[in-house]
């Protein structure tokens, strides 16, 4: 058994669908130029942070588009909630809760 706490930003990158506070969205994006830069910075053995958003998600919440954005430092310190398998992600004012699901298929096959 290990003792490896599991990194937000890992699941984020293998995950099909996200959960914040209770509402589910296929429409989230990583920023892939920061993530580039967090890759050359870690090869290049440098420490790397930057409040440039990293994570976008939308959904709509009856009429209402709903939108979040979180930078790449508010990703790295988000808290993993080992209980549910939650995140808690937060800025100064708020926190929300955050699932990544993986693996997710739908379809509209009947198999009667």
């Amino acid at each position: 058994m290990t003792d490896e706490s599991p990194y937000l930003l890992d699941e984020l990158e293998n995950a099909e669908l996200l959960e914040i506070d209770g509402l589910y969205s296929w429409q989230f994006s990583l920023d892939e130029t920061v993530l580039d830069q967090a890759d050359a910075a870690a090869e290049a053995d440098l420490p790397f942070a930057s409040e440039a958003i990293l994570l976008r998600i939308e959904l709509l919440d009856g009429r209402t588009l709903r939108k979040w954005q979180f930078s790449y430092n508010q990703v790295l310190e988000a808290q993993h909630q080992s209980a549910d398998g939650s995140w808690l992600i937060a800025d100064t004012q708020k926190s929300w809760r955050l699932k990544c699901q993986a693996d997710i298929a739908a379809s509209a096959d009947n198999q009667d």
